[in-house]
């Protein structure tokens, strides 16, 4: 490096979850543990109450690494990719 040269500082990255992979996990635990999975989850997004889910498998320390609006888009991505194009 020259002494006139600029040095650029890479921050860390935060670790980027794959909301797709977690939702999968947190239904998963849901339904082993016998909960409905579907209004255990919608109940977590409308509310933003984490006790919605459980603990079981850390799902509820999972799906609390995202946000709630990024598991909507994910879901409603999915659904429209699957339903809608064809």
């Amino acid at each position: 490096m020259t002494k006139n040269s600029t040095q650029f500082f890479q921050p860390v990255k935060e670790q980027e979850y794959d909301v797709q992979s977690i939702i999968r996990d947190v239904y998963e635990a849901l339904t082993e543990k016998g909960y409905n999975p579907v209004n255990q989850i919608v109940g977590y997004i409308m509310s933003g109450d984490p006790t919605y889910i459980t603990s079981y498998n850390n799902a509820r320390s999972l799906i609390m690494k995202v946000e709630r609006d990024e598991i909507l888009e994910v879901l409603f991505e999915n659904y429209i990719d699957t339903r809608l194009k064809k």
